[in-house]
């Protein structure tokens, strides 16, 4: 039995043209997925990719900036509708300490009483700390703080029932500190928030963000076996496959992936 990275979404915050950066990891019938974009614009993606709320039963949030956080609201508010009337088994949400005081903030501000009394019973909190293990649709990973420069972010490192192991390093640079949770990756899902050649005009570095070629001397540092690369821009949406795996692939001999919007990927 394969397992399938569905990418909801593949920019970054400001984007347009795509949905911001999120994705479901499948293993059977189960689905684990990863952020949730800037707003309701996930329920829209779930759909188009034939997901039902009701079989994502964990959820992990790396952080709490806008376009990762607040699509997260949205699917809190449909679990816990869905488990009031029997049709959600529970929502198991996995982040660190800052993210769920968010997350319970905004819910308490925006949903209604009789969907907050199911917070603790329908949908969950696990709070993790940097080395924590968890378990999500069956597959066993590893939480660690990649030790962000803006906001406390986690990122992940998962076993798939083959033996593989992917490893998300979150929308930051990698940290050499992260080296043990990172290192020898099959897949390795980086963030290149612009090509190299376009470093002028983004300016990435100001924003702590790679480039596309930053993010393939990762991995080949790493000693990444694939290379996985979202968060970026939505300038050249028609080429950006071609020219930003081109641009990695001076620099890393793997396979590049530069997925689009609602594009699956076998495992």
């Amino acid at each position: 039995m394969s397992n399938k990275l569905i990418f909801l979404g593949t920019g970054n915050a400001l984007v347009t043209q795509c949905y911001n950066t999120c994705f479901a990891l499948k293993n059977g019938e189960e689905y684990f997925l990863t952020d949730a974009g800037g707003g309701n614009g996930i329920l829209a993606q779930l759909e188009k990719a034939n997901i039902s709320i009701s079989v994502i039963r964990t959820l992990f949030v790396t952080h709490g900036h806008t376009d990762h956080i607040l699509g997260v609201i949205w699917i809190i508010r449909l679990a816990a509708s869905l488990f009031i009337r029997g049709k959600h088994s529970g929502l198991t949400i996995y982040c660190h300490d800052e993210c769920e005081q968010k997350l319970r903030a905004f819910c308490q501000m925006t949903l209604t009483a009789k969907l907050q009394a199911v917070l603790d019973r329908g949908v969950k909190f696990v709070r993790l700390k940097d080395g924590d293990s968890f378990q999500a649709a069956g597959l066993s990973c590893i939480a660690f703080d990649i030790h962000s420069t803006k906001t406390k972010q986690f990122g992940y490192r998962a076993v798939l029932p083959n033996g593989q192991t992917l490893v998300c390093l979150g929308d930051e640079p990698y940290n050499p500190a992260c080296r043990h949770y990172a290192e020898n990756a099959d897949w390795l899902l980086s963030e290149a928030f612009c090509l190299y050649a376009e470093r002028d005009f983004f300016n990435p570095y100001e924003k702590h963000h790679s480039t596309a070629l930053d993010a393939a001397r990762t991995a080949r540092e790493l000693n990444a076996k694939n290379l996985i690369l979202y968060h970026t821009q939505d300038n050249c949406l028609a080429e950006r496959k071609h020219r930003y795996t081109a641009e990695a692939q001076q620099a890393f001999t793997g396979p590049v992936f530069v997925p689009d919007d609602l594009e699956t990927l076998v495992l």
